[in-house]
């Protein structure tokens, strides 16, 4: 007996081709009408900064930094940069992403500092109805490999006993999500959160974004449904300027033949009130910075590959650099 099914109103509207979603940010009690939504947008300067520290004066050290990108979902623009040399833009081949590559030495305090700061304008994201073009279809294959972290047999498969997954992609999907945000708690206690572990958030329970959306990840993936894994940073709703602590992650999922869903779990698990908004849209209040996991940067790193790549990654003598030794800095302003 399948169980879980969902509402046939939105079964119904998306027969139709209408929007994804049921709730809008804000609403709580009453589904939106269908197609009277406008995604909502923000525009706002985002400073990205580290300071690599501990080094003897002089000391030469590579740093790798990931670049925002411009794509359906947001606008990004260089507003400034602050590096100890000339740098360069690659991209790794694997997954797109963009990465500022600089090399440079350390000063008379042992320190280097970098910043960049972006124009980002983001926009509300919904489920994308359109057929898979074929450039993208190329590389869809990848989301549905397992990553080191992220396996699509054994211990994830278990959640899955004694339910009758559906056979339509998106239904299916839906029981995932479900299942995800039934079995885990957002919560940063303790060790071993945050590495976006699957068979890890399996035993414990609980976890972070990275969590929750990598136990999805292996069960869609498992099912031969493609899905991805985004990381950025949140923003709070209210506008404003401040310093951000740091990164936020999300999925999106793709049904046969068409195009890609998002789903935000563990802030749905944060606000069940959300549960219904956050399976197939995206609040405008973020900025995604790269996609996927196991990353190879370019230029290629000595270390291995990068488990996700949000934070500067630096290398010291050909070794990874201590990530304590990394301070951080991130901020936003925004722009009226």
């Amino acid at each position: 007996m399948l169980t879980h099914k969902l509402p046939w109103t939105i079964l119904f509207l998306l027969a139709l081709g209408a929007p994804l979603f049921a709730l809008q940010p804000g609403s709580e009690d009453k589904a939106a009408t269908a197609g009277s939504a406008k995604p909502r947008s923000r525009t706002f300067l985002f400073t990205y900064g580290a300071t690599v520290s501990g080094l003897v004066p002089g000391q030469s050290a590579r740093i790798w930094l990931p670049v925002p990108p411009s794509n359906e979902d947001q606008e990004i623009k260089f507003e400034s940069k602050q590096l100890p040399g000339e740098g360069q833009i690659g991209r790794e081949s694997e997954y797109g992403n963009q990465i500022l590559f600089v090399e440079g030495k350390a000063d008379a305090d042992g320190m280097i500092p970098v910043k960049v700061t972006y124009r980002v304008t983001r926009r509300e994201v919904h489920a994308d109805r359109s057929s898979m073009g074929s450039e993208e279809t190329e590389k869809v294959a990848r989301y549905l490999q397992p990553d080191a972290k992220v396996p699509i047999n054994g211990k994830p498969l278990e959640l899955l006993k004694g339910k009758d997954v559906p056979n339509d992609d998106l239904a299916a999907a839906r029981l995932f999500y479900d299942i995800v945000n039934g079995h885990m708690r957002y919560s940063k206690e303790g060790t071993g959160w945050g590495q976006g572990d699957s068979n890890w958030a399996c035993d414990s329970k609980y976890g972070n974004c990275s969590d929750f959306h990598s136990l999805f990840i292996s069960l869609a993936r498992a099912q031969k449904i493609p899905a991805k894994f985004e990381i950025g940073f949140p923003l709070p709703e209210k506008q404003g300027a401040g310093d951000i602590p740091g990164y936020h992650c999300w999925a999106k999922f793709r049904p046969s033949g068409k195009g890609w869903v998002p789903v935000d779990i563990s802030e749905a698990n944060k606000n069940p009130k959300m549960t219904e908004y956050y399976f197939g849209n995206l609040t405008e209040n973020r900025v995604a910075f790269s996609t996927g996991r196991d990353i190879t940067l370019t230029p290629k790193q000595d270390g291995p590959p990068l488990n996700f790549f949000v934070y500067p990654y630096v290398e010291v003598n050909g070794k990874p650099y201590a990530g304590d030794k990394v301070q951080r800095k991130f901020s936003y302003e925004d722009v009226k």
